[in-house]
C-alpha cells in the first residue's frame, strides 16, 4: 500500500502589503494540517514623513519580525488593480519593500490572488472582509475582533497552508504549481 506524502510541520507568515498599514500575521501548521495561531498585528506606516520612509519602515519592521519568528515559508497577496493609478503603484512599491524583506531573509514568496485566499477562508471567492476576519478568527481559535489587516495577513497565511497541504497530497511541488 502507497502512502500520499503529507506536508510537513511549518511556520508560515502571510503579509497583506499596503502603503499606510502593511498586515502580517504568523501561523504553525502541523503535519496533519492543524493551523496555530503565533502573531500578528500591522504595521502603521502612514506618519512617516516621506514615501521612501514608509517603505523602508515596512522593510525593516517584517526582516525584523521574521528574525524574531523564524518561518520557513511566506505568502503575499497579489496586487489586484485599483481604480486609481497612483494608489497602485504605491501598493506596488509597499508589496516589493515587503518581498524584499522576505527574500533578504532567504524565504520564497508565495503570493495569491485575492479571490483564492477568499475562497480558501470563506469558501467563495467573493466573500467579504466582515466574513474573512470571523473565519480567520474560528480557524485560528482568537477570541474578540481582529484588526482587518491582520486577518488579511492571516488569511494568506491560511491559504498557503491549505494550498501547500493540497499539493503535497497529490505530489505537485509547489514551484510547478504556478498560478499567472
Amino acid at each position: 500500500m502507497t502512502t500520499r506524502p503529507e506536508a510537513s510541520a511549518c511556520r508560515i507568515l502571510g503579509i497583506d502589503p499596503g502603503s499606510q498599514r502593511t498586515g502580517f500575521g504568523i501561523i504553525d501548521v502541523d503535519a496533519a494540517g492543524k493551523l496555530t495561531h503565533v502573531h500578528h498585528g500591522a504595521l502603521a506606516v502612514a506618519g512617516e514623513d516621506t514615501f521612501p520612509l514608509r517603505l523602508k519602515r515596512i522593510f525593516d519592521e517584517l526582516a525584523a519580525i521574521i528574525e524574531v519568528h523564524r518561518p520557513a515559508e511566506c505568502g503575499i497577496e497579489r496586487v489586484f488593480m485599483a481604480r486609481n493609478p497612483d494608489s497602485a503603484l504605491k501598493l506596488g512599491q509597499a508589496r516589493g519593500a515587503a518581498i524584499c524583506a522576505v527574500a533578504a531573509k532567504g524565504l520564497a514568496v508565495h503570493e495569491y490572488a485575492p479571490t483564492e485566499i477568499k475562497q480558501a477562508v470563506v469558501g467563495s471567492g467573493r466573500g467579504d472582509k466582515a466574513q474573512v476576519q470571523h473565519m480567520v478568527g474560528f480557524l485560528l481559535g482568537l477570541k474578540g475582533p481582529l484588526q482587518p489587516d491582520a486577518a488579511d495577513a492571516l488569511a494568506i497565511a491560511v491559504t498557503h497552508a491549505h494550498t501547500r497541504a493540497s499539493l503535497a497530497r497529490v505530489g505537485i511541488p509547489r514551484t510547478a504549481w504556478r498560478r499567472r
